[in-house]
């Protein structure tokens, strides 16, 4: 006897199944990272703390140490001098895709909105490396992304860490730009 094998227009195979094309659900274009023009009092300020603090460390024979503030100290002039690039954001079938990298809905988690230097920030907990993906809304409403998002995931802010409560006791102790 022999079985007789069905061909594959035969089969029908489930709808969730079947491969789909990406669709596009709300496209924007926005900066990178949120940015306010600094005025010349916090670059003072910034190199009279990093002065102090490199003439301690000399003192301690700590050289490596000044070249790490140094160059953290060159990291904040760099970032809050030059303004952001735009980029273009996509929240498609797929998941989130900014800048070209796509980040799918089966590795994130949470999402939440903060503001930052007078902007509004879209955070999202994400699976793999920083573990956090921040876009700007631009000219998008923080109703309209949180209408789009909260079909798909959770908007939960987590609970802030001990790393979180001790950076906002420094920014509120030494405020270096007192307009933010």
């Amino acid at each position: 006897m022999t079985d007789v094998v069905p061909s594959p227009t035969q089969f029908a195979l489930p709808v969730d199944l079947r491969p789909q094309p990406e669709q596009i659900v709300s496209e924007w274009t926005a900066p990178n990272r949120p940015f306010k023009k600094k005025n010349r009092k916090y670059y003072v300020t910034i190199g009279m703390i990093l002065f102090l603090i490199s003439l301690i460390l000399f003192f301690a024979g700590q050289f490596i140490l000044i070249a790490v503030g140094v160059a953290a100290g060159f990291l904040m002039y760099v970032l809050s001098a030059i303004p952001p690039e735009p980029v273009l954001n996509q929240i498609t079938t797929y998941g989130i895709r900014t800048d070209g990298q796509l980040y799918s809905w089966e590795e994130m988690g949470r999402f939440w909105f903060t503001v930052k230097q007078q902007q509004d920030v879209l955070h999202v907990e994400v699976n793999r490396f920083p573990h956090h993906l921040t876009v700007m809304p631009g000219e998008k409403t923080v109703a309209e992304l949180s209408e789009i998002l909260s079909n798909v995931l959770l908007q939960e802010r987590p609970l802030p860490t001990s790393f979180d409560k001790a950076a906002a006791w420094v920014q509120e102790k030494i405020q270096l730009d007192p307009e933010a």
